[in-house]
C-alpha cells in the first residue's frame, strides 16, 4: 500500500470541496443546528424538571458523540458516492490504486471532514450551553475511538451495499445511525430495552460508550475492561466491513458491474 496513492483520494476531495461551498456548507452548519436545537431542549428540561439532574452533559453530550459517529460515517459515504454520481470508478481502478489504498483514502478524507464537524459542534456547545467534553475525564479518548472506528465501519459497509446494488441503493445508506441509534442506548439507558434488543445493544460498540458516559456523568465507576468489549467489537466491525468491501468489489469485476455501473444497476 503506497500512502501517496491514498492521499490522492483526499486531495480530490480537497479539490471539489475547495470548488464548491455547496459542499463545505454540511460539514458545519447541520451539526451545529443539532447542537442548538437540543441545546435548548436540555435548558428547557432543566427548568421543568424537579430531579436535579443536568440534562446537558447527559443529553447534550449524547447527541454530540452520536453526531460525531454520523459524520465519521457520512464522511466515508460521501467521498465514495463523489465517484457514483460521476461514473468515475473505471477512471480509479484503471490506475494502479488498490482496493486497500482507495478504501484508505475514504477513511483518511472521513477524518478531515468528520474533525471539522466535530470542532464546530465542541464550540457551539462549550459557548452557548457550557457542556465540556473534558467533565467525561481520560475516557473521553476511548470513547471517541470508539465511535470513530464504528463509524469507519458502517461508511465502509455503506459504501459496499451500493456497490453491490447501484446508485439508487444510497438510500439504504442515510438511515443506518437512525436504524441503529435505538439499540446503541444513545438517549436512554440499556435496561429500558427489552431483552432482545439489548442481547444485539451489547452486540453494538456504541452503546458501551453511551453507558460509560452516562455511568461517569451519574458520578459512577465505569469499568475500563467494559469499554474495551466496545473497542474490540469496533475492530471487528472495521475488519468485517473491509471484507465485505473486498468481496463485492470483486464480484462487480469479475461480472463487469462497474463497466456498467448506472442508476438503473440495482439488481
Amino acid at each position: 500500500m503506497f500512502p501517496t496513492r491514498a492521499a490522492a483520494i483526499i486531495l480530490r476531495q480537497f479539490y471539489l470541496l475547495r470548488g464548491s461551498p455547496s459542499r463545505v456548507f454540511p460539514l458545519f452548519v447541520w451539526v451545529a443546528i443539532d447542537i442548538v436545537l437540543w441545546g435548548f431542549i436540555t435548558r428547557y428540561l432543566n427548568a421543568v424538571s424537579g430531579s436535579g439532574l443536568d440534562f446537558v452533559p447527559s443529553l447534550l453530550g449524547a447527541v454530540l458523540l452520536w453526531d460525531f459517529l454520523t459524520r465519521v460515517m457520512q464522511g466515508v459515504t460521501m467521498a465514495f458516492f463523489e465517484d457514483v454520481w460521476s461514473r468515475n470508478f473505471l477512471n480509479i481502478f484503471a490506475t494502479p490504486l488498490s482496493i486497500s489504498e482507495y478504501v484508505g483514502g475514504l477513511v483518511l478524507s472521513s477524518i478531515a471532514t468528520s474533525s471539522v464537524g466535530l470542532i464546530v459542534m465542541v464550540v457551539v456547545a462549550g459557548t452557548v450551553f457550557d457542556l465540556s467534553l473534558f467533565s467525561y475525564g481520560i475516557l473521553l479518548v476511548p470513547f471517541l475511538l470508539v465511535l470513530f472506528l464504528f463509524g469507519i465501519a458502517l461508511g465502509i459497509f455503506g459504501s459496499a451495499v451500493v456497490l453491490r446494488l447501484g446508485p439508487s441503493a444510497e438510500w439504504f445508506v442515510w438511515p443506518i445511525p437512525a436504524v441503529v441509534s435505538p439499540f446503541a442506548g444513545v438517549f436512554y439507558p440499556l435496561a429500558t430495552l427489552p431483552k432482545w434488543m439489548q442481547l444485539i445493544a451489547h452486540l453494538l460498540p456504541p452503546s458501551y460508550v453511551f453507558e460509560g458516559m452516562r455511568t461517569i456523568v451519574s458520578g459512577g465507576a465505569f469499568s475500563g475492561t467494559t469499554l474495551l468489549w466496545g473497542v474490540g467489537l469496533a475492530v471487528l466491525y472495521i475488519l468485517l466491513a473491509c471484507w465485505f468491501f473486498t468481496r463485492v468489489y470483486r464480484h462487480a469485476v469479475r461480472t463487469g458491474l462497474i463497466a456498467r455501473y448506472s442508476a438503473e444497476s440495482v439488481s
